[in-house]
């Protein structure tokens, strides 16, 4: 069984654990998803954060 460290979405506090054990929140694994030359959906994250800078951009 492997222990992934994970972190509360509403305090921010660590833990192993699968709920926080200081709030009761929800916990979600900090690790980023594992690099791999043959991306699948590389080409959606790139128009993705491009839309994304564009909102940014115009709201600025």
């Amino acid at each position: 069984m492997k222990m992934k460290m994970k972190r509360c979405k509403s305090c921010g506090e660590y833990t192993l654990k699968n709920s926080c054990p200081y709030c009761a929140g929800k916990v979600g694994v900090i690790y980023p998803a594992k690099y791999s030359p043959e991306d699948k959906y590389g080409k959606y994250r790139r128009i993705l954060k491009e839309q994304m800078q564009d909102r940014v951009n115009e709201t600025s």
